[in-house]
């Protein structure tokens, strides 16, 4: 995989070079519904699975326009967190854009669930997100955090949260052709009550927060990034979708605006702020 900076309003692009090229926009409307992560799929053969770790990066990092070239069906699961991209991204640098930096306000809550799951956009000053997970496990067991997001809080915060599974999903997912490298280096693995990983967590309560990971590397599947608040029940990549799908629906729920520059001594939203790319 590498990453490629790109125009102004140009968004967040996928790029098989196995594939001649071809490209897939990072987009909630490209998004098919698989198990146990978020893949873009045309409906004409070309797909990109496992992205919301690198799409969470960018908006974590405030990046909106990107090329990602692969040469092959699925971004690399690195340490099964953000943090390895962000690293990246940051060593290589990022460029500012001489051009408003567009956002998404919600304007009224918005739900969707289905029975013991839901996930909900209200509006908001600024974007936070909170998420309740409850697992039967002793190894999770319930957690429960809320949290505003900006560059600082999600690297320090959440971007080294990695995904955790059970050692069922993990047959499952290398059954579907996925996480083929997976091992107790990319992902927090449980059997029964006991997590695997001789180095135990980097969190007390990393498995919410990577669930708060994984629905920002969703939800950036908008466009743009989001001026409301976030709240996931034990929702997963298909809720945070349909919940996307159910915002543009309702065209009284949410308006474009820009975002505005986040200074120390003002609200969080108060002056123009560029765009940003990858370098």
């Amino acid at each position: 995989m590498s990453l490629h900076p790109a125009a102004p309003d140009s968004g967040i692009v996928f790029r098989r070079s196995d594939r001649a090229g071809a490209e897939i926009r990072a987009c909630w409307r490209n998004v098919v519904e698989q198990p146990l992560c978020t893949r873009l799929d045309d409906g004409e053969g070309l797909s990109v699975s496992t992205i919301e770790h690198l799409m969470a990066a960018f908006n974590g990092l405030e990046i909106d326009n990107a090329v990602i070239e692969l040469d092959g069906p699925e971004v690399p699961v690195m340490d099964g967190s953000a943090a390895p991209f962000v690293f990246l991204i940051e060593c290589a640098g990022i460029v500012e854009q001489d051009a408003p930096r567009r956002a998404i306000k919600v304007l009224k809550p918005v739900t969707v669930g289905e029975p013991g799951k839901s996930a909900t956009l209200a509006p908001d000053d600024g974007f936070s997100m909170s998420f309740a997970i409850d697992f039967a496990s002793d190894a999770i067991s319930r957690q429960d955090i809320t949290i505003g997001v900006d560059p600082e809080t999600f690297k320090s915060d959440i971007s080294r949260a990695r995904t955790f599974g059970f050692l069922h999903e993990v047959d499952q997912m290398r059954a579907a052709g996925l996480a083929l490298g997976g091992s107790l280096d990319n992902a927090v693995v449980i059997n029964g009550h006991q997590v695997l990983n001789r180095e135990g967590l980097r969190y007390v309560d990393e498995f919410v927060r990577h669930k708060v990971l994984d629905a920002l590397g969703d939800l950036y599947l908008a466009g743009a990034p989001i001026i409301g608040h976030f709240r996931g029940m034990r929702s997963g990549h298909a809720l945070n979708r349909r919940l996307l799908e159910a915002l543009f629906a309702d065209a009284t729920a949410w308006c474009p605006t820009t975002l505005a520059r986040r200074l120390p001594s003002e609200l969080p939203w108060v002056a123009t702020a560029p765009r940003r790319a990858s370098a």
